[in-house]
C-alpha cells in the first residue's frame, strides 16, 4: 500500500524528497505534479520508497526525529514497535516511514480522481475498482475523513517477468503476468536460491541452472522441462540464447558449449578459463572473456566454428566481470576490478574507446544490463551504508552520460531488468537488512513512479520476457458475434459460445434491444431470476471507445452461478444474425477473469 506525507508550512517538494533521499522527479510523478511543482499545506503526497532509516545520535528523541522528518510520532513508534516511555539508544537504527499508510478523503474526492492522482492505473486507465475492493467499500460513495488504503495496480502490459522465489515453499521459477497481476509457479522443486531465468529471444523457452547444478530448459507454452547438462557448481553460470532461439551458449570445463535445442547436438570450442560467452546479433560469432597468455583478463571474438579468434581489448588492469554485449553488437560493458570496488566501463567495439560510468557514491555498482535499443544501461549502486545499506536504481548512457537515480531499493544490491521496448525497469527491494529481496517493483523511466507488483517469499532473480507476449492464452474469434479476445489456454470448448476450465469460464451472446446502455445493463443486472444476486454492482465504462458496463454479483449470488459477472458493450455498428439486428454484445465470465478477458476484446469490423 502507498504511504502519504502531509505537507507542513515551509515544505517544498525538493525538501521532502531529500529527507528520504528521493529524486524530486519520482516524487512529482507519484503525485502527477507538473512544474513548478507547487504544493500546499495539508496536501497529502504519495511517497515512493526511499531511505527510511536513521541512525540515532546523542540527544535524539522520537519527538525531534519526527519533527525533522515531518511525520507523526505515532508512525515511528508503530514502525519500530517501541514501548512506553519510547526510549531510544545512541546508534540504534530507527525506521522512519514517510507518513501514514492511508489517504484521508477530502471534500469533493471520488475514487476515480484518487486513482488517477496516485497512479492506480492499469493500461493507462483509472483502476478505481481496485481501491474499492481493497477497502471493501459497499459502494462508490466517499465522505470526508474516510481513511483509504491506496494499492498499487498491475501495469496491464503484455509480457511476463520470470523470477526465482521460495514463495511456494522451495526455490522455483515463477512468472508475474503484467496484464492481470497474477503469479504462476512454473517449476516444482527444481530451483535453487542462485537460479536465474534466461528467456529465449522469442520468449518461448527459459533456460536455468537449478537443483544439483542441473541445466534445464523449460517450455513456456506447456511447462515441460528438459535436462540438458550438469555443473559441479551451479552458482554464477551465465547462459545466452542465439538470436534465432535455437541454440544455447555457456561455458563448462574450459570449453564453450553450443547446444542446439531441436536436435540436441552439442558443439565445443576450447576456451581456457572463459566466462560470459554470448552471441553477436549475426548469430555467427561469439564474445567471451578469458585471460591472455600473461593471465590478464581480455575480451575475445570468435566464429561459432571455433575459427578466426580475435582479441578485442588491451586490458592491463583487473579482471573484466559481468561482461555484457549490447543488443546491437557495437558496445560491451563490464565491471572491474571486483566486489568491494566495482566500476562499470563500456567499450566501443568500432573505435576501441573506453568510457567510465560515474556510478554510485560507494563505487559498488552491480548487475549492469543494456536496454533493448543499446542506448542505455540500468544498474544497481550500493549507497547509504551508515543506515544499513540501500541501493540506487540508476540509468546511464552508453558513454556514461546522463547518469541518474531512478528509484531506491532497500537491498544492498539488486538485479534489474528492462521491458522489451526499454521504457520500463523491474528490480527487487524489501530486503530489510536480511540481504534477500521480498518485493518486486517496476517503474516507467518516462514517468518514474515505483509500483510494487510482487510481495512475499524470498526473491533472488528476475528477467522480463524479451517479446511482449501475454500469459499462456488462446484467442477466441467469432465472425457471428463480430468479436475477438484472449482467454486462458487450458480452458476447453463446451459449445460454440462457451468455454470452461477448473478456475473459470466465459460465454458470449448478443442483445437486440435498442434501449440506452444504462437501461440494457439495468435489465440484465436485475433479471427476474436474480443471476447476480439481489444487489449487483453496475459500473459504466468504455471498451474500444464504445459505451459499455460491467456487472458484478453481490454476496448473495447463488453458488451455482460460479461467480458469474458480465460485460455489455454497444456494437460500433449493429450486427445481423438471421433476420435480427443486434445492438449489444454481452460477455459472461467468472468475476476473477472478466477484466482480464475484456481487456483484450476487439471488434472484427
Amino acid at each position: 500500500m502507498q504511504f502519504f506525507y502531509t505537507v507542513r508550512p515551509g515544505d517544498t517538494l525538493f525538501q521532502i524528497a531529500s529527507r528520504w533521499k528521493l529524486s524530486y522527479e519520482s516524487l512529482a510523478a507519484a503525485n502527477n505534479l507538473l512544474p513548478p511543482y507547487t504544493i500546499y499545506v495539508g496536501q497529502q503526497l504519495s511517497m515512493p520508497p526511499g531511505v527510511d532509516r536513521v541512525r540515532v545520535n546523542s540527544g535524539d528523541t522520537v519527538f525531534n526525529i519526527a519533527q525533522t522528518f515531518g511525520v507523526p510520532q505515532s508512525v515511528i513508534i508503530q514502525a519500530n514497535q517501541l514501548q512506553p516511555p519510547y526510549t531510544i539508544q545512541v546508534g540504534q537504527l530507527l525506521k522512519v516511514p514517510p507518513g501514514n499508510p492511508f489517504y484521508v478523503v477530502q471534500p469533493g474526492d471520488t475514487l476515480f480522481q484518487i486513482a488517477n492522482r496516485y497512479n492506480v492505473t492499469t493500461r493507462g486507465q483509472s483502476n478505481y475498482e481496485l481501491i474499492r475492493q481493497v477497502n471493501q467499500l459497499p459502494n462508490y460513495n466517499l465522505s470526508p475523513g474516510m481513511r483509504l488504503r491506496i494499492p498499487y495496480a498491475p501495469p496491464g502490459d503484455l509480457g511476463m517477468i520470470a523470477y526465482t522465489s521460495n514463495r511456494g515453499g522451495s526455490y522455483d521459477l515463477w512468472v508475474y503476468h503484467l496484464r492481470n497481476g497474477q503469479n504462476a509457479q512454473l517449476t516444482s522443486g527444481l530451483g535453487e536460491s542462485y537460479t536465474t531465468p534466461f528467456w529465449s529471444p522469442d520468449s518461448t523457452k527459459i533456460a536455468f541452472v537449478g537443483r544439483n547444478g542441473v541445466l534445464f530448459i523449460l517450455d513456456a507454452g506447456d511447462g515441460s522441462t528438459s535436462r540438458i547438462d550438469q555443473f559441479t557448481e551451479g552458482e554464477g553460470i551465465f547462459l545466452d540464447w542465439s538470436p534465432d532461439s535455437q541454440r544455447l551458449a555457456y561455458v563448462k570445463d574450459n570449453q564453450i558449449i553450443l547446444y542446439r535445442v531441436s536436435t540436441h547436438q552439442v558443439q565445443r570450442i576450447e576456451a581456457v578459463n572463459a566466462t560470459d560467452v554470448q552471441w553477436f546479433p549475426n548469430g555467427n560469432e561469439l564474445l567471451y572473456q578469458a585471460p591472455d597468455e600473461s593471465g590478464v583478463s581480455q575480451l575475445y571474438r570468435i566464429t561459432t566454428d571455433g575459427t578466426d579468434k580475435q582479441q578485442m581489448t588491451e586490458n592491463a588492469g583487473g579482471r573484466l566481470n559481468n561482461v555484457r554485449l549490447s543488443p546491437n553488437g557495437l558496445y560491451v560493458l563490464y565491471t572491474s576490478p571486483g566486489v568491494s570496488i566495482s566500476i562499470i566501463y563500456t567499450i566501443s567495439l568500432t573505435s576501441g574507446q573506453i568510457f567510465e560510468v560515474k556510478g554510485g557514491p560507494l563505487a559498488k555498482n552491480y548487475f549492469p544490463i543494456w536496454s533493448s535499443d543499446s542506448s542505455t544501461i540500468a544498474y544497481s549502486a550500493t549507497a547509504f551504508e551508515e543506515v544499513g545499506y540501500f541501493s540506487l536504481i540508476r540509468t546511464t548512457g552508453r558513454k556514461g552520460e546522463n547518469d541518474r537515480t531512478r528509484a531506491i531499493s532497500s537491498c544492498f544490491a539488486t538485479p534489474v531488468t528492462w521491458s522489451p521496448e526499454s521504457p520500463k525497469l523491474a528490480y527487487l527491494s524489501g530486503c530489510n537488512g536480511e540481504g534477500i529481496g521480498r518485493e518486486m517493483w517496476v517503474l516507467d523511466v518516462r514517468h518514474p513512479v515505483p509500483i510494487k507488483i510482487v510481495e512475499g517469499g524470498q526473491i533472488t532473480s528476475l528477467q522480463w520476457s524479451p517479446v511482449p507476449i501475454s500469459s499462456l492464452k488462446k484467442t477466441f474469434t467469432s465472425d457471428r458475434f463480430n468479436v475477438q479476445f484472449q482467454y486462458p489456454a487450458h480452458w476447453k470448448q463446451e459449445s460454440d459460445e462457451r468455454y470452461e476450465g477448473p478456475d473459470g469460464f466465459f460465454q458470449v451472446a448478443a442483445i437486440s434491444s435498442e434501449e440506452p446502455i444504462h437501461t440494457v445493463c439495468q435489465n440484465e443486472a436485475f433479471h427476474q431470476l436474480l443471476p447476480y444476486g439481489t444487489k449487483p454492482l453496475i459500473l459504466q465504462t468504455n471498451i474500444q471507445t464504445q459505451e459499455a458496463c460491467y456487472i458484478f454479483p453481490s454476496e448473495d449470488q447463488p453458488a451455482e452461478m460460479g461467480g458469474q459477472a458480465a460485460l455489455i458493450v454497444r456494437y460500433p455498428q449493429p450486427i445481423q444474425i438471421g433476420d435480427t439486428f443486434y445492438h449489444y454484445f454481452i460477455l459472461w465470465a467468472d468475476q476473477n477473469h472478466l477484466y482480464e478477458i475484456s481487456s483484450t476484446l476487439t471488434f472484427l469490423r
